[in-house]
């Protein structure tokens, strides 16, 4: 069969020829792969570079994807670490690890949006007691997980949602779905219009989330006030330098989540959820579908498109 293949960590992988998988016990399918998202953590385990990496090469890209099975059922399924690659012609998921789709489902726009959705999804319904009428603040919310986040925190119940970026003409999008505030990352507004937050969804991190947060701590009114930070990306670095004076001025809680931060049966438990909402069109994200024969062209530049990128096989 034909796949995005990862033969060197410092290359991007290249459309060629691969062993088609083969399902090795019970609980295990076989299925058709109809579309795979390119989402940061496929680039991250490509790269060599994501916490989740095991295993050597070569293997094929992908961490998730849409596909048909032989019971002619369509599936959204997610691999696990050591699992068959999600780029490719067919591969072998784990049933208990994919949730049923509505048989008239678009395959590209669910690939597209289940794993970005996934990111503040589980973070605000598995990491935190979110509750209706709380405050957030997404930092690095020009991005596709950082726009789905406006649309989820909302939907989920906020009552005032702060997005955050560097991209000011993609900030000036984001009211249209669902932000109440908007502010460049480094504006001095930031501080006072986030000093009532309940829970900052971060997809920055490093020294500039840092700088966000003691802002943030510095204009609080009630420092007794409970503040969840929620690590959730590493756009602007991997380590953030946190001052211990901030956990003991102030009630701040810092939590990750992801892969491990929220068990896996968590995780599936969620999923019927999120996908009657993407079924029912409440979230949007800009797509774009491409041959997984391009892979090896469109992969290094990637990091600069605005659109979430889904290979068709």
């Amino acid at each position: 069969m034909k796949a995005a293949v990862i033969t060197s960590f410092d290359q991007p992988p290249r459309y060629c020829d691969f062993d088609e998988p083969v399902p090795d016990g019970p609980g295990r399918m076989l299925v058709q792969v109809l579309a795979a998202g390119l989402h940061h953590v496929t680039r991250g385990r490509a790269s060599g570079t994501h916490y989740s990496n095991i295993g050597g090469l070569p293997l094929v890209a992908g961490v998730d994807g849409v596909g048909r099975g032989s019971d002619g059922k369509l599936r959204y399924f997610v691999q696990g670490p050591g699992q068959a690659g999600t780029m490719a012609e067919k591969t072998v998921i784990e049933l208990d690890h994919s949730v049923e789709l509505p048989g008239d489902s678009d395959p590209v726009a669910f690939a597209a949006a289940m794993n970005p959705a996934m990111a503040s999804w589980l973070a605000l319904r598995c990491r935190v007691p979110f509750q209706p009428g709380q405050q957030v603040l997404i930092l690095g919310a020009t991005g596709s997980s950082g726009s789905m986040a406006v649309q989820i925190a909302r939907r989920l119940g906020a009552s005032q949602v702060i997005a955050a970026g560097r991209d000011e003409r993609k900030l000036a999008k984001l009211p249209a779905l669902g932000a109440t505030e908007i502010v460049p990352l480094g504006d001095a507004r930031l501080g006072v219009l986030a000093r009532e937050v309940d829970v900052v969804l971060d997809f920055v991190w490093g020294e500039s989330a840092m700088r966000v947060m003691e802002t943030v701590l510095t204009q609080r009114a009630d420092h007794a006030g409970p503040l969840a930070w929620i690590h959730v990306g590493s756009m602007a670095g991997d380590v953030a330098p946190v001052p211990g004076a901030f956990l003991r001025a102030a009630k701040l809680q810092i939590v990750g989540s992801g892969h491990g931060s929220v068990p896996g049966r968590e995780i599936l438990g969620e999923l019927p959820a999120l996908v009657a909402e993407i079924a029912r069109g409440r979230f949007s994200i800009d797509v774009k579908s491409m041959p997984l024969g391009e892979v090896e062209q469109a992969w290094p530049e990637v990091a600069h498109a605005g659109e979430r990128i889904v290979f068709t096989p």
